[in-house]
């Protein structure tokens, strides 16, 4: 999510995870009786009729220093942040008349907000580029972005004019945060993840540019495939073979060193004290999106840890963080950071739910979808829209409450959120646009 860290002139909040108003009913909350299949068919058409309602407030006009139209996450959220509108503009990419357009015009933003020293801000608003802490940096998805838009818009001409910057950008973390001895990448530190809090990076001094974390090579992992991919578009075949090496070289060294076969998890990896963090997070499962771990590994860690309600399998989702782990909770955290230490997450279900489906767990995928689609339609009940992260024990909406918005309007938050439709799709027989 974006980094909430950033929105100082908000209400700080309390630790409740209750609503600010009560919950209102839904008619979700008591599903027909009868065919459970025929009553889960019903709620998505209604999800989804409602999510086609909500859609159209993500997209924004350009705007001064933004050139061109511009997905936001909604909220308070005003601005294009760097996942956020890379996820957003893929879901609209998949609608029925596609939408690719949003993914060109999301790189072509991004490419405009080089800061003084080579780096790229992560937030971009009508006024400029975020500048400041180095947290607030453009995290991998570029060559992604770019690889999806041309393939989805038969068009690589745009990509060619832009090419060399792509890849400056696409693999600059190997100057700045590559471990030589590991062949791993690491964050600057949690907030850089967009997970701002969580416990397996940290974001104390002692895990500045030291954890090399599941997720943050799952994601040079794709980079890297994309940058194959356009290289390849392109007639550059010396520069695919080195791509795809790296793709290859990346992947081996986070099973080699991120996996533990023993306790049959991925964990992040302190590089300074040359210890794993044994915290089951949100993170640890990014791999299996990515297409990173083999079957038998999946097939031994989701079970465990994913599926399994001792950990992060909740009434009304997959949380962020164990319930066993000593840090959990479901407080509306949103400064100094949003949390990710126990809520359930929207973005985060996604990553799960396609490795869930991935690897053969079609039954689990379909109950997540399940769980998620009553969620949705409880909270579109409650407030009209949606939140961006739920109270996993009881399903209530957390953040942004209406005293965190300058509007004072509960929700609103609808960006990536969207994605459970994709996942609805998928279920399906709709192919990932996103695989690599």
């Amino acid at each position: 999510m974006p980094s909430a860290a950033n929105h100082l002139n908000q209400t700080v909040t309390g630790e409740s995870s209750a609503h600010v108003g009560p919950m209102e009913p839904s008619a979700s909350l008591n599903p027909p009786r009868g065919d459970p299949a025929a009553a889960a068919a019903a709620e998505r058409d209604d999800l989804l009729e409602k999510l086609a309602r909500l859609r159209p407030g993500v997209i924004k006009p350009a705007s001064d220093f933004i050139k061109y139209p511009y997905c936001i996450p909604g909220g308070f959220y005003y601005q294009q942040w760097d996942w956020d509108g890379f996820f957003i503009a893929s879901h609209l990419a998949a609608r029925i008349p596609p939408q690719p357009q949003y993914l060109k015009f999301w790189t072509l933003n991004v490419l405009a907000s080089v800061l003084p020293d080579g780096d790229v801000a992560a937030c971009i608003s009508s006024a400029g580029p975020r500048t400041g802490h180095p947290s607030l940096r453009l995290k991998p998805f570029i060559a992604q972005g770019a690889e999806l838009a041309a393939r989805l818009l038969d068009d690589y001409g745009w990509v060619e004019d832009h090419y060399d910057e792509i890849v400056r950008i696409a693999t600059r973390r190997e100057s700045t945060h590559f471990i030589t001895e590991y062949g791993l990448f690491v964050w600057e530190d949690a907030m850089q993840s967009g997970a701002d809090n969580n416990p397996a990076i940290g974001n104390a001094p002692s895990a500045v540019k030291a954890v090399a974390a599941c997720d943050v090579n799952a994601f040079m992992y794709r980079e890297y495939l994309a940058l194959g991919r356009l290289a390849a578009r392109l007639g550059r075949m010396d520069e695919q073979a080195r791509y795809t090496a790296s793709a290859s070289a990346l992947r081996q060294a986070v099973n080699e060193h991120l996996w533990d076969s023993a306790t049959e998890s991925y964990w992040n990896l302190h590089v300074a004290t040359r210890q794993w963090s044994k915290c089951v997070s949100y993170s640890n499962f990014v791999p299996l999106w990515a297409g990173m771990a083999t079957p038998k590994q999946a097939q031994a860690t989701l079970p465990r840890y994913l599926w399994n309600d001792e950990h992060m399998l909740a009434p009304h989702g997959l949380r962020s963080l164990s319930r066993q782990d000593p840090e959990y909770n479901n407080a509306n955290i949103i400064i100094p950071f949003s949390n990710w230490q126990g809520p359930v997450w929207p973005i985060a279900n996604y990553f799960y739910f396609v490795g869930l489906l991935r690897y053969g767990f079609r039954a689990e995928a379909a109950e997540l979808v399940r769980r998620l689609t009553r969620l949705y339609l409880r909270d579109i009940a409650f407030c009209g829209s949606l939140h961006e992260n739920y109270c996993a024990e009881t399903g209530n909406s957390l953040a942004p409450s209406a005293d965190q918005s300058v509007h004072g309007r509960e929700g609103g938050f609808i960006g990536w959120n969207l994605l459970l439709q994709d996942m609805i799709e998928m279920l399906d027989g709709r192919p990932n646009l996103l695989e690599l």
